[in-house]
């Protein structure tokens, strides 16, 4: 199992944390069940002090496997999409395999870009609520201040690719530079459009 590190936004990202997630519990099932097993052998019975440390032990374990689920159900950007989305970006900023969360359910975002006052997302889930999460996107963004921007979320990786051309001829002519906007960005100070999508996701 390849565990090369892909960062928050790479393509690959989920399949990466997916992964981390099932060495982890596997690793912290085995620890626990490991000094729960040496307690009975050395004490003779499950009431020692080792029997106390494995039940501790649960907790870690448990949230790491609830962790390892979520990203086993998670949907990130396939290579095809990938690839149709590479080559019509230009110098657009892309960030890959977001896994949006909100109070009452995920949102899986294959892609997203963020140019001037346009967000555009892609989802290749088919049972995505594209309004409910333009919507929630739209309040996130509005916590930083950020009130009126256009949010679109597309279905269609062709749609999004159309999109994408539109959005590359815009930033060309008004000279944008998107990866340099965020390259610039201080620590401390409001964030970006993108970098919030990041920050909502896991």
């Amino acid at each position: 199992m390849n565990l090369h590190r892909v960062y928050k936004g790479e393509f690959g990202y989920i399949k990466y944390r997916k992964n981390a997630a099932i060495i982890r519990t596997v690793i912290s099932l085995a620890i626990t069940v490991g000094i729960y097993v040496a307690g009975l052998w050395k004490y003779g019975s499950q009431k020692n002090v080792m029997s106390i440390i494995a039940a501790l032990g649960c907790l870690p374990t448990g949230w790491s496997a609830v962790n390892m689920i979520m990203f086993i159900k998670a949907k990130g950007c396939i290579e095809n999409d990938k690839d149709k989305i590479e080559a019509c970006r230009g110098g657009l900023l892309i960030h890959y395999d977001h896994v949006i969360t909100s109070y009452d359910k995920n949102f899986y975002v294959s892609a997203s870009t963020v140019l001037d006052k346009n967000i555009c997302c892609y989802s290749s889930d088919e049972d995505i609520d594209e309004i409910d999460c333009e919507k929630h996107i739209k309040k996130m963004i509005a916590q930083s201040g950020y009130s009126n921007h256009s949010i679109k979320i597309f279905t269609d990786i062709d749609k999004f690719c159309d999109r994408l051309t539109q959005l590359e001829k815009l930033r060309a002519d008004k000279g944008i530079d998107p990866v340099a906007i965020e390259e610039s960005w201080i620590p401390g100070t409001t964030q970006t459009p993108a970098s919030i999508l990041l920050s909502i996701s896991l």
